[in-house]
């Protein structure tokens, strides 16, 4: 798994919500290219959730 460096500190245009924890995660795709992605869970979350994911074209950044 290639290791990535990802930021601490927030990042995004929009304003932080106090109402959701954001963690930055990575994970591996079933063709081995390690992944970023921002998570954001609800501050009341407790066991399983329903999820979205969102992604851009895979080839559309170097």
């Amino acid at each position: 798994m290639e290791e990535l460096k990802l930021v601490t500190e927030w990042d995004k245009t929009f304003e932080q919500s106090d109402k959701v924890d954001h963690s930055k995660v990575t994970f591996v795709n079933r063709y081995g290219i390690t992944l970023a992605a921002d998570l954001y869970v609800p501050k009341d979350a407790d066991g399983k959730l329903p999820a979205i994911a969102v992604s851009g074209p895979f080839g559309a950044v170097d």
